[in-house]
């Protein structure tokens, strides 16, 4: 939809998709599902559970229940949102692996998570380029997208660092050797992964997401440490920030839409040793076309959200429209969750300056 439906007031642009989502099973993901499907068509969901999504029946299993648990909460919404699914990358997975998903019209990509990176981690892989080099050239033949947490596990490195050593370490060797292996970069957070991005050759994109469009780490720490800014990759200084708005508001048609919304329960995130990840999926557009607005950019939040993500997945654009209003909208300071806990979205308790149009 032509950008030109902006008014002082609203902004409608074709329906968007979200390429990075983290719905878990279960009663936590039918507490969370609705809130993708009333903005999304469609979402790349993380295969990150317990035991992760290996295979292409694991992956067809739990892309029914995700259907399942959007019907139960609401019918009207089923048919607008289409779950995409990925395969979790391990040590042991094999080119018949790759070959399955590659004949299974419901998956869509390999996740790499480098062992120990992030939540539900532990199964990643512990030596891309060593021991997954069969996959990785099945992967380039059969034109299907590794997905790549680009963060360094090594305990020396500092935690800010990780993802820029990441781009010397990994992705540069991986895409030397396999140049024509769609990859996409996922959550970039620093000038290094934008630029690199932008500047490398062949097939590869980067999703980003709303809060390192629109905060820095000093969120984490602002009156106290504050746990529900916590992610990974963790928020990054201010010129990192700066450098992920030049590239998302730009354009380059390499930077798309990826939420990485990741619900934990309150009781988690609230202790000595609380987890990574922040929930945004309730607020994710109104987050997106606040952070484009700060730099004068809503008439690009349609490429961003809607446009560029299908043209990399070799995807139609999706039919339909969203409307968001420019109207103060109170992030709500906890929502429903599970076993008798609650959720605390991002940003929780802070006034934004656009909704969704219900």
């Amino acid at each position: 939809m032509n950008p030109t439906s902006q008014t002082p007031s609203t902004l409608t642009i074709r329906r968007p998709d979200d390429w990075h989502l983290h719905l878990r099973d279960g009663d936590a993901l039918r507490a969370v599902v609705a809130d993708t499907a009333r903005q999304f068509s469609r979402a790349i969901i993380m295969p990150n559970l317990r035991p992760p999504v290996t295979t292409v029946e694991q992956a067809v299993a739990y892309r029914n229940q995700i259907l399942k648990a959007l019907q139960q909460r609401d019918e009207e919404l089923s048919y607008k949102f289409e779950p995409l699914m990925t395969l979790y990358l391990t040590d042991n997975t094999s080119v018949d692996d790759v070959q399955a998903a590659a004949s299974c019209e419901h998956v869509y990509a390999f996740k790499l998570y480098p062992a120990g990176a992030t939540t539900n981690s532990d199964s990643g892989v512990t030596d891309l380029l060593g021991k997954c080099r069969a996959v990785l050239d099945a992967m380039q033949r059969l034109r299907i997208p590794l997905l790549v947490h680009g963060e360094v596990t090594d305990p020396n490195v500092d935690v800010f660092d990780r993802e820029a050593v990441f781009v010397d370490r990994v992705m540069i060797p991986l895409r030397k050797d396999f140049p024509e292996l769609k990859v996409v970069f996922e959550h970039i957070t620093t000038r290094d992964g934008a630029h690199y991005v932008r500047d490398a050759q062949g097939p590869i994109a980067a999703t980003i997401t709303p809060q390192h469009l629109m905060y820095n780490r000093n969120a984490i720490f602002q009156g106290g440490l504050r746990p529900h800014w916590y992610c990974l990759p963790i928020l990054k200084r201010e010129l990192h920030r700066q450098a992920l708005l030049e590239v998302a508001t730009g354009d380059s048609p390499r930077f798309f839409l990826g939420t990485d919304s990741a619900p934990h329960a309150r009781g988690l995130k609230e202790q000595d040793c609380g987890c990574a990840g922040c929930y945004n999926a309730l607020h994710a557009m109104a987050l997106y076309a606040q952070a484009f607005e700060s730099v004068g950019r809503l008439d690009r939040l349609e490429a961003f959200a809607s446009l560029r993500g299908p043209a990399f997945y070799d995807l139609p654009v999706n039919d339909g429209s969203i409307t968001l209003i420019r109207q103060s909208y109170v992030v709500p300071e906890e929502l429903p969750y599970i076993d008798g806990d609650t959720l605390v979205p991002l940003a929780a308790g802070q006034a934004l300056t656009w909704r969704l149009q219900p």
